[in-house]
């Protein structure tokens, strides 16, 4: 817990900065007070999600971190809200760690990979990796909105550090700022109507971070054969830095 701790410092410093510096308290697109990178809070909301396994269950700990839209595989590609729903917890929950951590520059979309193991008791047990994709609120905080992963022959030896990845940045642009409300106007500005909802697909699933500095998808069949992907930002071009494939089952 203390290497933990010194990581999320660590974290904090080294991926924060750079977007505050450069998108300012403001951020980007939409202007929210929250549109900065923070490496630091997805690493947390994992460690947290992983305690509240261990604590509570482990899929109440899934339903309780989900985000409303969420997917996951069981084996098909799910909504994970309807799928968790009532669901029993098993006996002993997945154990899990992130070992690294990648960001949008204004930090609206995060990516945690690392490793689970589940012990049966007689000191073997099973183990993988898992990948999952962080969204940020609209309140703050952050709820998955997808999580996979697979088994390993052999458990995944844990880094001396969480590594941490942040987009670059959109160049700002100057240019006039956005018109106030006239003279004289009263009362809050009229909220904007949501989009409605897309309709559920289990053979794909994509999203991406609200400045366009990084991106996700997924495709899938009813087995629950899929490949995973993320590009992100680098150096102003879109780059690869994650592709998955699970065989399902």
């Amino acid at each position: 817990m203390k290497r933990f701790l010194a990581c999320l410092a660590l974290l904090a410093l080294a991926g924060g900065a750079q977007a505050q510096e450069r998108l300012g308290e403001r951020g980007g697109p939409g202007g929210s007070r929250f549109s900065y990178a923070n490496p630091s809070a997805a690493i947390a909301a994992e460690i947290a999600f992983a305690q509240l396994a261990r604590d509570k269950g482990q899929w109440t700990a899934f339903a309780a971190t989900a985000a409303e839209d969420a997917v996951m595989f069981a084996p098909a590609m799910v909504l994970a809200q309807a799928w968790l729903k009532g669901r029993a917890n098993p006996p002993v929950p997945l154990a899990w760690q992130p070992h690294q951590v990648w960001s949008s520059c204004d930090g609206s979309l995060m990516v945690t990979t690392g490793a689970w193991q589940r012990p049966d008791g007689s000191g073997g047990g099973k183990h993988g990796w898992f990948t999952t994709v962080w969204q940020r609120q609209e309140k703050g905080g952050y709820k998955w909105t997808f999580d996979h992963g697979d088994e390993t022959r052999e458990p995944i030896a844990e880094p001396d550090m969480i590594g941490a990845h942040v987009a670059t940045c959109p160049e700002r642009r100057a240019g006039p700022r956005p018109a106030g409300p006239p003279p004289g106007a009263r009362g809050k500005p009229a909220k904007q109507p949501k989009a409605p909802p897309v309709p559920f697909d289990p053979t794909r699933r994509d999203g991406r971070s609200a400045d366009g500095t990084m991106t996700w998808r997924v495709t899938a069949d009813a087995a629950g054969r899929h490949d995973f992907s993320v590009q992100m930002q680098v150096d102003g071009q879109m780059q690869e830095i994650r592709a998955e494939h699970v065989t399902g089952g």
